[in-house]
């Protein structure tokens, strides 16, 4: 299984970390930052699996896919942004990965405002009808 793989090399990286923090904390957040995109990087093939699946589905329930767009652009930016944090944090950087978590907030509020304006157009619609 895949998580087996990962959680090993999470185990052999933070084990190198660990060792090399004292001496070079410098190296060690270069390690640390390219063990996070290799297990990301890592992650792709099944990434692609799951946003074909969700694809599909809009295609099948004849869902509009400007919104089914929207979602996937919406969970993208909260996984790079809490992978950025994380990273941030690992650096000592509290302050900076808050801002970056912000940011990722931020971006998907103004991602959804397509999708709030269709739910308050249908809630609209409904109040009208039943008026």
């Amino acid at each position: 299984m895949d998580i087996f793989k990962i959680i090993s090399f999470a185990f052999i990286t933070l084990f190198i970390l660990i060792t090399i923090r004292q001496d070079k904390p410098n190296y060690a957040l270069i390690i640390s930052i390219v063990a996070s995109s290799l297990i990301v990087i890592s992650l792709i093939p099944n990434l692609t699996v799951v946003i074909k699946l969700l694809k599909d589905f809009a295609f099948r329930s004849k869902l509009d896919f400007i919104y089914m767009d929207v979602v996937l652009k919406v969970i993208g930016i909260s996984f790079l942004a809490t992978l950025c944090s994380e990273i941030c944090k690992d650096a000592g950087e509290s302050a900076l990965a808050s801002k970056v978590e912000l940011a990722g907030k931020i971006l998907i509020l103004i991602l959804s405002i397509p999708i709030l304006t269709a739910v308050f157009e249908s809630i609209l619609k409904i109040m009208q009808v039943n008026v």
